[in-house]
């Protein structure tokens, strides 16, 4: 059941109002430059091999985050309670900041590469998904800093590892598809803006249940009991 809220939390990173209209920039530089011997084959190759650069790029450094956050919760196992109370209050004010409520000018920093001076290639694109992941998007920070104090109760750098590669997953396999069908994404950006203000609410409400789960001690009750059906 962790596995699968931090799958789900990948997604919704994904579908938030300031990734996705970004989408049809980061697959036009996965296409790269195109000639006039280029087929659409050999195109759509180059697209999704640079796309799985990318997604191995950010992938490996959230899975280290995770580790660390799941042994760093290992060694604090003795305050189970209070490091339960402290994580679910801050993805709460997670919640309440992707939401509005609250301002928290931290997760408003990001990284933004000029895209037109990177050399396109696999190499290239796997450090493109690196500095995705150490800038962050404000989106990318607030699904990312929840997925991490899961991790960090869970008190297993192994389990912690597993969480983030979920949230990778959930990330990153809707990008390989938005490579395959990069047709669709206008489309798809269109629909993001028309319920910008919807989507930031849902994701809010989202996170505030799930840190309201983590503070009360009820995440991993709710876990265990969904396990045993």
């Amino acid at each position: 059941m962790d596995y699968l809220v931090t799958f789900l939390e990948g997604v919704v990173t994904f579908v938030s109002p300031c990734l996705l209209p970004l989408l049809p920039v980061y697959v036009a530089y996965f296409a790269g430059v195109s000639n006039a011997e280029d087929d659409s084959t050999r195109k759509l190759r180059r697209t999704v091999v640079n796309a799985l650069g990318f997604v191995l790029g950010f992938t490996v450094i959230f899975v280290e985050l995770g580790a660390f956050a799941g042994a760093l919760g290992g060694l604090l196992s003795r305050y189970q309670t209070a490091l339960n109370v402290v994580c679910g209050i801050v993805v709460i004010l997670f919640g309440l900041s992707f939401m509005g409520a609250v301002n928290i000018p931290a997760l408003q920093r990001s990284i933004k590469p000029r895209l037109e001076v990177l050399p396109q290639s696999f190499p290239a694109a796997v450090v493109f998904g690196v500095v995705f992941a150490i800038g962050w998007t404000p989106c990318v920070g607030v699904y990312l800093g929840s997925a991490l104090m899961l991790a960090s109760t869970q008190g297993s750098a192994l389990h912690g590892m597993g969480l983030l590669l979920a949230y990778s997953l959930g990330l990153g396999v809707p990008f390989l598809l938005a490579a395959v069908a990069i047709d669709k994404l206008s489309e798809a950006s269109t629909v993001i803006k028309r319920h910008y203000g919807t989507i930031n609410i849902a994701c809010g409400v989202l996170l505030v249940l799930v840190g309201v789960l983590m503070a009360t001690g009820q995440m991993n009750v709710w876990m265990a009991a969904l396990a045993m059906r």
